[in-house]
């Protein structure tokens, strides 16, 4: 979906645009997968989502509005290098778009899984247009500089920050569970004609008229996707008493990404990946001018085969995924972007970079897609756009800082050997992540809402707290060690779902007597546990309860904390 952030790169989308780094306008992508309560095979083919009016309407606004980003990308990334021949300059314009998503990118995913989408994503998209309109201006009158361009981008960065966990998060809204993937498939697709028109077409405005007009396209693009925004008429969320607030919600998010285990994964293999081929995106326009011998038509024309080769990807991805693993396919692409930085050290004849950035281009949307349809099979829909918040913020804050980074090396030790160390890294560093296994992404983390509603003798204020729940298992001493084994394992989903504590005891006179407790923060955020607790987790419970030889279901009871009943 279209973008906000103004990308002096190629800006590759991490998951929105569906290739290398988020912006506000390419928020469908990351949304590979929503965890279902059984596997269901897609419904009517690859294009069955296109006969669904919404998804096709915004889906063509998508295209069109990635268009003119990427053309917008374009002219900025060309612009800065007439302004300043400095590598920590391109690279600083680099960074200034994706640094806000890394500070800001959480408390967006907050914003994202507390108001009305639809309306947040058209308040945002209108300001961007400001922005590019703001570009326009300046390069109009003469006036742009790097100091005024780098801020700009970073206001851009700022927008796409915003927006960008609400595009993500969107999907499952749009198709049914069962076209989920081929939605994604779509966005993919999408994402990768415009980035394939895009760059070329801005190419040969930006050599033809100039920045002006191909800063104007696009924010005659942002008129498109604000109308298809106006468009859809999207359900508005029934009242709830235990709707979160930011700081709450904000809380729960981290707390979430803190205890999940899986998610730890997944940001660990997307920063070793990211931070070494961001070189690529930071370097690439001066890499086409100084190495290559091209001009702005030709940078597009690069740009454009990234985004051939992302097409490509996706469409050989299908048949990959039946040979690969997604550990396998993120070693196939570390190994193809490597070798491709390492070529284009090499300052090969121009001809030979079009097939060097098309083999680039599939390499990513493999990564890319890879990373992002784990970290959409392991979260459930209530944490779903602050835990992708925290992807995007890793995503982003690996892009960034590498990017600062490559630029300042290429500075001292030039672009050819600095693409060369990438390079090396990226192939090295691909086959050590290939030890930290990516997580399979099967668990059914649909709510199973098999929590008995907990007993009040009068109602309970949903702020008061904190809560200590304690639940009372009997369990033989021979069965203790496997029984713990089990109950830690279900720690997590504790955590994860509301507790900021978490411990077991046992009792000295009665040696069967385990007692599980862990704490909330108030009495309205364990009836959200309630809500979240999944079937996966259910599945540990039952395992739990084999171990109670009473035969009974464990004692659960609820403490709350007395007004004045603590003190510092």
């Amino acid at each position: 979906m279209p973008s906000s952030s103004i990308s002096a790169s190629p800006a590759p989308s991490c998951s929105s645009r569906g290739t290398i780094w988020p912006t506000a306008r390419e928020g469908l992508t990351l949304s590979d997968t929503a965890p279902s309560p059984s596997p269901r095979p897609a419904s009517g083919g690859s294009f069955a989502p296109l006969r669904r009016p919404v998804f096709a309407v915004l889906w063509g606004a998508t295209v069109l509005g990635n268009t003119g980003t990427f053309m917008r990308d374009v002219a900025s990334a060309w612009l800065v290098t007439d302004l300043s021949a400095s590598p920590a300059a391109v690279a600083a314009v680099q960074a200034a778009g994706m640094l806000p998503i890394f500070l800001l990118a959480i408390p967006a995913g907050v914003l994202s899984d507390i108001l009305d989408r639809r309306r947040f994503l058209m308040v945002v998209q209108l300001l961007l247009a400001m922005v590019s309109l703001s570009l326009l201006l300046l390069a109009a009158s003469g006036l742009m500089s790097v100091s005024a361009l780098i801020g700009l981008t970073f206001l851009g960065g700022i927008g796409a920050a915003l927006v960008a966990p609400t595009w993500q998060s969107i999907v499952p809204e749009l198709v049914p569970r069962g076209e989920l993937k081929s939605a994604v498939a779509l966005n993919s697709l999408g994402i990768n004609i415009a980035r394939s028109i895009g760059p070329a077409t801005g190419g040969l405005l930006l050599a033809a008229f100039g920045a002006a007009v191909t800063y104007g396209v696009d924010v005659a693009s942002y008129v498109v996707v604000i109308a298809a925004l106006a468009w859809w008429k999207r359900a508005p969320a029934a009242e709830d008493a235990l709707d979160e607030r930011f700081a709450g919600a904000f809380r729960a998010g981290l707390r979430y990404a803190r205890s999940s285990r899986e998610l730890h994964v997944v940001l660990l293999r997307a920063v070793v990946f990211f931070a070494f081929a961001s070189s690529i995106w930071a370097l690439l326009p001066l890499v086409t001018r100084d190495l290559l011998r091209g001009d702005a038509a030709f940078y597009g024309l690069l740009l454009g085969s990234v985004g051939m080769g992302a097409i490509l990807g996706a469409l050989a991805l299908p048949k990959l995924r039946d040979r690969l693993d997604s550990d396998g396919l993120m070693l196939a692409a570390a190994i193809v972007s490597g070798v491709a930085a390492g070529a284009l050290a090499l300052a090969p004849p121009r001809w030979a970079a079009v097939p060097i950035l098309i083999a680039m281009g599939g390499a990513w949307i493999i990564a890319l897609t890879t990373l992002n349809a784990t970290a959409q099979s392991i979260l459930p829909n209530w944490v779903r756009g602050r835990a992708l918040a925290v992807y995007l913020t890793v995503f982003n804050g690996a892009m960034a800082g590498g990017s600062l980074a490559w630029g300042l090396i290429a500075q001292q030790i030039g672009l050819a050997t600095t693409l060369t160390i990438s390079g090396a890294g990226l192939v090295l560093t691909g086959f050590l992540a290939h030890r930290v296994r990516l997580p399979k992404g099967e668990a059914d983390l649909a709510p199973s809402n098999h929590w008995p509603e907990p007993m009040m003798a009068t109602p309970v204020e949903g702020d008061r707290g904190p809560v200590l729940i304690q639940v009372e298992y009997h369990v033989s001493p021979d069965d203790r060690i496997a029984f713990l084994a089990a109950l830690r394992r279900l720690s997590l989903a504790r955590r994860r779902d509301g507790a900021y504590a978490w411990g077991v005891t046992e009792d000295a006179a009665a040696p069967t007597l385990v007692v599980e407790w862990f704490l909330v923060e108030s009495w309205a955020e364990h009836l959200r546990q309630h809500r979240r607790t999944s079937h996966a987790d259910a599945d540990v419970q039952k395992e739990l309860l084999a171990f109670q030889i009473t035969g009974t279901a464990p004692l659960v009871r609820h403490l709350i904390t007395l007004n004045g009943g603590h003190e510092g």
